[in-house]
């Protein structure tokens, strides 16, 4: 049997499944598959031991490539694209490695709600064919600590 492998939440809050994000590209999995947190605090923290690879210049978005290979899309909000960076914060820079629940930036729940977005954040696989089997754990999940999704490679 495959070695299992796991992600924990990046964000305090509720995980679920990507089909619970209200926008197509995310619940069709269009950009890839994984979870979705509904988040209760602002801090973001990586989900993987990793590599950043890319970030957003507004900061609602990470990209990290972890140790395995698996590279991961953090995605907070649906639509936050539009704040034009207002109220995010990150922590990070390409190149910087990161361990799993390593701080990497911060999000305004608050102003995001204020301005009529959802708060979801995605966290995506977006290179799907290096995966074998996935689970999501759906629940009430502490960032940094608690698996959000284990996964096995091919």
């Amino acid at each position: 049997m495959s070695n299992i492998r796991t992600m924990v939440s990046p964000q305090d809050g509720r995980v679920t499944t990507v089909l619970e994000i209200p926008d197509e590209v995310f619940s069709e999995k269009i950009l890839g598959d994984g979870f979705a947190v509904v988040p209760t605090s602002d801090r973001i923290v990586s989900p993987v031991d990793g590599e950043i690879i890319q970030v957003a210049e507004t900061g609602h978005a990470f990209c990290i490539r972890s140790d395995d290979g698996v590279e991961i899309l953090i995605h907070i909000g649906v639509d936050t694209v539009g704040l034009r960076g207002k109220g995010f914060v990150s922590f990070v820079g390409v190149g910087k490695k990161v361990k799993a629940g390593e701080p990497i930036g911060t999000a305004d729940l608050g102003l995001i709600k204020e301005n009529g977005y959802p708060t979801h954040t995605a966290v995506l696989i977006t290179n799907m064919g290096v995966i074998d089997t996935m689970e999501v754990h759906p629940g009430q999940a502490e960032a940094g600590k608690t698996v959000a999704l284990s996964y096995t490679l091919k």
